[in-house]
């Protein structure tokens, strides 16, 4: 009885089908339109801002420039440079060319037995034993690696069993070139290694060579080198050491490194000339807080950097949470600097990190530790650390003239910054007059309260609010220390992302203050300069790479604007017009031995802006009016990125341009003019 009331007659179900047909082919072709419309609107929105460019009412600005040689003022030699810090793995699995984590096994602690991460085990339980011991033959660096081959009487696999090292995220190995790698080897047997750089899963060699040793030969510590030379290409890498042979082998401080770096001193050449062509005048290093640490018992500390890579501790960046052996240490800082042609700007612990600071009584240790820093860079080769410098390959000294005291410990939190400052200041004037030191404490709106050759000046802003800041040091004081802008960019979630057209261009208005304000600003670099993408701690940055390519966002591009500035002459300029979202400068510079007027502006609104430059004192100066060089940096949309896949999506594009009075400045745009 129930199955009849519940069954439907025949008719009825024919119906009901009908209509629940005709019911979702409804329903579907509402939800294809809307579909539809909502694609519709979408692509709309896309073309529109594209289409804005073209159809926009112009707005209208006036530049008038005296470009006369009286009315000028010198730009400093030093203003653009670049701030390095050993963050987002930018030195170690970057800008440091070698190929091997962890290349001491002491980043697992000294605690035994202790991880071995990244390096991982070839075989299996019943073929190897791996662990770690305080057995190495360095005395700052005691963990070794003990690998206990275990093959039964059938023998090893044909393949052997082992370790392998991939590197930061792969090996980035190149068909015809060569890696230089070197260990060190104990054993109580005889020994038959295959040291090997193969694919990312070791099916596939890309280069390999035999250690063969009697046990006589290997009985204590070994060091061996050997030179592979790839036969494929890999940019996911790894190195193996394995073997088919029973018995104890002990490994420690296992390098590679590619044989072609910049001039043989250890950099990945193309992160190397990402910076030359930024043409800094300075480097400051090695931070940032990598500096300061999170307890100052893992800050960086500079004596332990030196000397051979083989007796460098390394440490841990707890500010950073990641592990670097150092190879990247002081010396190669200032080697760094020398072959950029850029000016060295020593960062040095001031007692304080973000956790613990010492008193100012018991300060002396840190003040001293700077002063044998000093020395290690300007004393000659007989003196004590000048005698260090001259061991690892450069007698000569370095050009220091500059250090900074601390980094960002001018706070209320750290009541003895003050103090420890004042006990730096006096001893290293005395020591080296000549050396210019930076202060951690602010003198854009009132004058410091110490004395200073500079003092820092740290901004990140939403990309809007940094433009609105291109007229924060109008008002300062032209009295006193000038300001050293080390660390400055455009940061926001929702504007800035991981370095967009927008942040590029907020940062574009506020530096072309900066350079108009250069009587009391001094210096000035972006921060962060590198990311690995593997480890986006801070983003965004100015170059992005992996272990094989790389690109600059719009923000390492608009710093290319600037490379002719350093040095240059300002010349006098005011702009007329609606300049809530337009800045400008003018600059006088030569080049090949011509003279040139560049005009730089940002039109920061989605409007287009027609620049009408009215030039006098053209007569007096050497500058001859012809066709010369037009650079424009912008997108189709203003939350463009750069990536791998599209590395110069947003990139300068240069023509050339006849020297006329009227200018256009497309909607959200950096210009520049040289005329």
């Amino acid at each position: 009885m129930n199955a009849l009331l519940l069954a439907k007659p025949a008719g009825l179900k024919k119906n009901l089908a009908m209509m629940d047909m005709e019911c979702s082919l409804k329903f579907l072709t509402s939800i294809f339109l809307i579909l539809f419309l909502l694609g519709s609107y979408s692509a709309y929105e896309n073309v529109r801002l594209v289409d804005a460019r073209e159809d926009n009412e112009k707005h209208y600005v006036t530049l008038q420039v005296d470009a006369s040689n009286a009315t000028g003022r010198p730009i400093p030699e030093t203003l653009f440079g670049i701030f390095f810090e050993e963050i987002n793995h930018a030195g170690a699995g970057g800008l440091w060319a070698e190929l091997v984590s962890n290349r001491g096994f002491e980043a697992g602690g000294q605690i035994i037995p202790s991880s071995i991460w990244p390096w991982s085990i070839i075989g299996d339980e019943s073929t190897i034993s791996v662990v770690t011991d305080r057995s190495s033959c360095f005395e700052r660096n005691k963990i070794a690696l003990r690998m206990e081959v275990l093959c039964n009487s059938s023998g090893c696999p044909s393949e052997g069993v082992g370790v392998y090292n991939p590197g930061y995220w792969g090996m980035n190995i190149e068909e015809g070139k060569k890696y230089k790698v070197t260990l060190y080897v104990r054993s109580t047997g005889d020994i038959d290694v295959s040291v090997s750089l193969t694919s990312s899963n070791g099916s596939l060699t890309l280069a390999s060579e035999q250690i063969i040793a009697l046990a006589s030969e290997v009985s204590k510590w070994t060091k061996k080198e050997m030179l592979l030379e790839a036969n494929g290409t890999d940019d996911g890498a790894r190195l193996q050491l394995t073997t088919t042979k029973n018995g104890s082998i002990w490994f420690d401080q296992v390098s590679a490194m590619p044989v072609d770096t910049y001039k043989g001193h250890g950099f990945r050449n193309d992160l190397f000339q990402m910076m030359v062509d930024l043409k800094p005048r300075f480097i400051r290093f090695p931070g940032g807080c990598y500096v300061e640490g999170a307890w100052l018992s893992n800050a960086f500390h500079w004596k332990e950097t030196v000397g051979a890579w083989e007796e460098r501790p390394g440490h841990f960046g707890d500010v950073w949470k990641y592990w670097t052996d150092d190879g990247l240490g002081h010396f190669e800082f200032f080697q760094l600097a020398e072959d950029l042609g850029a000016a060295p700007i020593w960062v040095f612990n001031s007692g304080i990190s973000h956790h613990d600071q010492v008193e100012t009584a018991h300060i002396m240790p840190f003040v001293q530790e700077a002063l044998d820093g000093i020395e290690f860079a300007r004393g000659d080769a007989n003196s004590t650390w000048g005698s260090v410098r001259a061991a690892m390959g450069h007698p000569k000294p370095f050009g220091l003239k500059y250090v900074a005291v601390g980094n960002e410990d001018c706070w209320q939190k750290y009541t003895y910054y003050k103090g420890n400052y004042l006990v730096f200041y006096n001893t290293i004037k005395k020591a080296y007059p000549d050396i210019k030191i930076i202060s951690n404490c602010d003198g854009s709106s009132q004058p410091l309260d110490h004395p200073a050759d500079y003092y820092d000046f740290h901004v990140y802003k939403p990309s809007k609010e940094l433009f609105s800041m291109s007229h924060k040091f109008d008002n300062t004081s032209r009295d006193g220390p000038k300001a050293f802008v080390s660390e400055y960019a455009a940061k926001s979630e929702t504007d800035a992302n991981k370095g967009n057209l927008l942040a590029a261009l907020g940062e574009a208005g506020f530096l072309l203050g900066l350079e108009k304000n250069s009587d009391v600003v001094g210096m000035v670099s972006y921060a962060p300069l590198f990311l690995n993408t593997n480890d986006r701690g801070w983003i965004p940055d100015a170059i992005v790479f992996n272990s094989s390519h790389l690109y600059g966002t719009p923000s390492y591009w608009v710093q290319q604007f600037f490379t002719e500035s350093s040095g240059a002459t300002l010349l006098s300029s005011t702009m007329e017009g609606n300049t809530s979202y337009v800045e400008a400068s003018a600059i006088s510079f030569q080049s090949n031995g011509s003279d040139y007027i560049q005009i730089k502006a940002v039109n920061f609104a989605n409007v287009t802006v027609e620049l009408k430059v009215k030039m006098t004192g053209l007569e007096s100066s050497n500058t001859k009016v012809s066709a010369k060089k037009k650079k424009v940096l912008t997108s189709a949309s203003v939350m463009d990125e750069n990536s791998f896949s599209n590395p110069e999506m947003i990139a300068p594009q240069e023509t050339l341009v006849v020297m006329r009075e009227t200018f256009v400045l497309a909607p959200y745009s950096f210009s520049s003019f040289d005329i």
